[in-house]
């Protein structure tokens, strides 16, 4: 007679929860990764803005640094992390207060990459002809 497998074994798990290691979970997590970034660009803008009121020469200093391709395709990324940020905050708004939204939240999540996509196509062609020089 075969051994008969257990019942745990037979029943079927699911492939992933809202936040297991579905797109729930990755939109959790690009979500808290482009709001730390967000934050420590706003530090470093402050602070650096600052120093205009100490010391001008030292302010137009550090500005002079940041004009080089390597801070334009910065720019780019925290352009990037504000665009997703914006859209998947939305997401997350209607997800919590929408009845039918966590129903919806992968299609919603779908939409934030679509309209994600389509605001930086138009952004990231004018931007980068700016940074190297295609103006």
């Amino acid at each position: 007679m075969p051994d008969a497998l257990p019942a745990s074994a037979t029943r079927k798990v699911p492939a992933g929860t809202l936040y297991r290691g579905r797109e729930g979970m990755w939109s959790w997590v690009a979500h808290r990764v482009t709001g730390v970034a967000i934050f420590f660009f706003l530090l470093v803008h402050v602070l650096d803005t600052s120093l205009v009121r100490i010391s001008p020469e030292a302010y137009n200093d550090v500005i002079a640094t940041y004009k080089n391709p390597i801070m334009g395709l910065g720019e780019a990324g925290l352009v990037a992390a504000i665009v997703f940020h914006a859209y998947n905050g939305i997401r997350i708004i209607l997800v919590d207060f929408w009845s039918k939204g966590p129903k919806y939240q992968r299609v919603m999540l779908w939409v934030v990459m679509g309209l994600f996509v389509v605001t930086m196509a138009g952004f990231l062609p004018r931007h980068l002809m700016h940074v190297f020089g295609g103006e």
